[in-house]
């Protein structure tokens, strides 16, 4: 559940949200989507207000959520197939994808053959085969142990970089998120509300060892502050 949520994201620019558990910050990304109605306010995409799913959005979820009965290289190439787009063009825009999030040479292998990490490479890549301006991520490297979590965060940037897409990112992680962002919202619990956003003065590109930094850990203390102050008012007294 949201209440008066108002949140501005500029094109080509990376936000975070992170809050506690229920909050609602899987129902803002499922809102932008298209996937969840309003009960009041507005969604706008590009200046075009959001009526349903639109194919300018990728959305990337916790799980792949990956057919088990196609291979890496179909499942990335679903959703141009539903475009009707050639086969022999889209799996060779599929192989391309599989290549950039490091998976070249597992095209033909099943969901079932792939590690945690290796499925949720292809979900992402079959979040991008549509080139969609925006992303949004929900945990989408939550379930993934710390070193392959941070493996694909980094290889997420190199994406973001090329790509040029403005990019929402929901998760429980301050580091994470002080990592990818340009500007982590902080949401109350339940209903959410924004109780504060917070930049992050990092200079691109970033390297994992900019968190040892003086400006990463300025914007991590205040995120935390700010969920502290949240959960508990009086603590900001």
């Amino acid at each position: 559940m949201l209440d008066r949520v108002r949140l501005a994201v500029p094109e080509g620019g990376v936000v975070a949200v992170v809050g506690p558990s229920g909050c609602g910050k899987s129902t803002l990304l499922r809102i932008v989507a298209g996937l969840l109605s309003l009960d009041g306010g507005t969604v706008r995409l590009l200046g075009d207000p959001v009526t349903g799913p639109d194919a300018r959005v990728g959305l990337v979820f916790q799980e792949p959520r990956l057919l088990p009965w196609r291979s890496a290289r179909e499942n990335v190439a679903y959703p141009l197939e539903l475009r009707g787009v050639p086969r022999a063009e889209r799996l060779a825009r599929a192989d391309e994808l599989l290549a950039s999030v490091g998976l070249d040479g597992f095209g033909d292998a099943r969901p079932a053959q792939l590690s945690g990490g290796m499925a949720q490479r292809v979900g992402l890549a079959r979040a991008l085969v549509l080139a969609p301006p925006v992303l949004l991520l929900d945990e989408p490297f939550g379930a993934l142990d710390a070193l392959t979590r941070d493996r694909l965060d980094a290889e997420l940037l190199g994406l973001w970089e090329r790509a040029g897409s403005t990019i929402v990112l929901v998760t429980h992680s301050i580091p994470e998120a002080v990592f990818l962002a340009d500007r982590v919202v902080v949401l109350s619990p339940r209903p959410g509300r924004v109780v504060a956003e917070i930049p992050v003065a990092l200079p691109r590109p970033r390297r994992w060892a900019d968190l040892d930094g003086v400006e990463s850990g300025r914007a991590a203390a205040a995120i935390r502050r700010a969920l502290e102050e949240s959960a508990d008012p009086e603590a900001g007294e």
